[in-house]
């Protein structure tokens, strides 16, 4: 579980985040939306910790994150998996020396042990005997995959999943939602996912947290989104005009 009390955020004199509370529940998928520029990429970054907060708390699981020094940081982050928008994997290094990177980092397992994680993590999300691929010769879902792999390689606590769907296309982005959703369950992780896709909302949001001005202006889950009356929200997911007779249908 994290949770946060009351933190804010600005920069300069604009203020980004408002007196925000949020609990992120254990093995459930906490999903983050909200409209560019509504503060939920400063949120996910202040949580992991990315940016400082002016106040506020954070707390993970029964340590007070906000209050730690620089050293006693980098131990909750060993229980952190972070899953980049863009992957970022290394183009020089091939998927085998990418997963492995945060073991090599973090840890003083031999390299046998250190492969055999790999193995079991690229098993996990269904790339067996890719070990020898460069992030070149990938499509993005298997790029994906990869970083999820490499995300989950120290076992963390904590999985933070930065838009994960960009780039997809919606049969590869239901597959990758998937992934996550079984991860966070068959693990027990406290998931985070920052995202703007409604499809991934109504596949694995266990618990949904909309963001509206640098405000938590909502939260529920995936059950009751659709008919809520919250105006701002209903403006965010119906905005299309195919979105809006789905609604219209849904009413009825």
């Amino acid at each position: 579980m994290i949770e946060l009390k009351n933190i804010s955020k600005s920069f300069g004199d604009k203020l980004v985040l408002n007196d925000i509370s949020i609990v992120f529940e254990r093995g459930k998928t906490n999903l983050i939306i909200g409209e560019s520029g509504s503060g939920k990429t400063v949120l996910l970054k202040s949580v992991v910790g990315l940016f400082q907060i002016d106040k506020g708390d954070i707390i993970y699981g029964d340590v007070l994150f906000t209050k730690l020094n620089t050293i006693e940081k980098r131990e909750i982050r060993k229980e952190i998996g972070m899953l980049f928008q863009g992957g970022a994997l290394f183009d020089s290094a091939n998927v085998e020396e990418n997963v492995m990177f945060p073991l090599s980092m973090f840890t003083e397992l031999t390299f046998e042990e250190k492969r055999d994680r790999v193995n079991f993590c690229l098993q996990r999300v269904n790339l067996e005997n890719a070990n020898t691929l460069f992030p070149s010769e990938l499509s993005g879902g298997m790029k994906k995959r990869v970083a999820i792999a490499r995300a989950i390689a120290l076992n963390p606590k904590y999985l933070f999943c930065d838009e994960p769907n960009s780039g997809l296309d919606p049969k590869t982005s239901i597959v990758i939602d998937n992934l996550i959703k079984e991860i966070t369950e068959e693990f027990d992780i406290t998931t985070l996912v920052n995202t703007h896709d409604m499809n991934s909302v109504m596949e694995i949001g266990d618990k949904v947290i909309f963001i509206h001005n640098g405000t938590k202006a909502w939260e529920g889950t995936k059950d009751d989104i659709l008919l809520t009356n919250h105006d701002d929200l209903n403006d965010f997911i119906f905005a299309s005009p195919m979105s809006q007779r789905l609604r219209k249908l849904l009413r009825n």
